[in-house]
């Protein structure tokens, strides 16, 4: 796998990552793209393991957050293995800050994503 420097930071990320937007299947809109389920994205995990990709893209708009937790259900005892990128800027519910990329907002969504994540 070839990796790139993340901007400036120093960190390494590999060049492919695999999105996680079909993981929960929650809702109209993400059960049309697909409803994996924690055994199925273990199985997806492990081929890409073994194929050397270690990023994962997920988002907490994901299927109302499902996605994030489905990840982080499958990703028990090989999360040290694993590099996460998740996003946080779309409504997530009714909460009048709760959108944006505020510091408020974003420092809220980490929280969120943290546990939603088991990290």
């Amino acid at each position: 796998m070839e990796y790139r420097h993340l901007g400036a930071s120093g960190f390494k990320v590999p060049v492919l990552s695999f999105g996680t937007g079909t993981f929960g299947g929650k809702g109209e809109f993400f059960q049309a793209w697909g409803a994996t389920d924690v055994a199925e994205a273990r199985r997806l995990i492990d081929i890409c393991f073994d194929a050397g990709v270690t990023m994962f893209d997920s988002a907490d708009i994901y299927s109302s957050g499902a996605s994030e937790s489905v990840l982080g259900e499958a990703l028990k005892g090989k999360r040290d293995k694993a590099i996460i990128s998740t996003k946080a800027t779309f409504r997530f519910d009714d909460g009048p800050n709760n959108v944006g990329s505020s510091r408020f907002h974003l420092i809220q969504a980490v929280d969120s994503a943290l546990k939603r994540l088991q990290t």
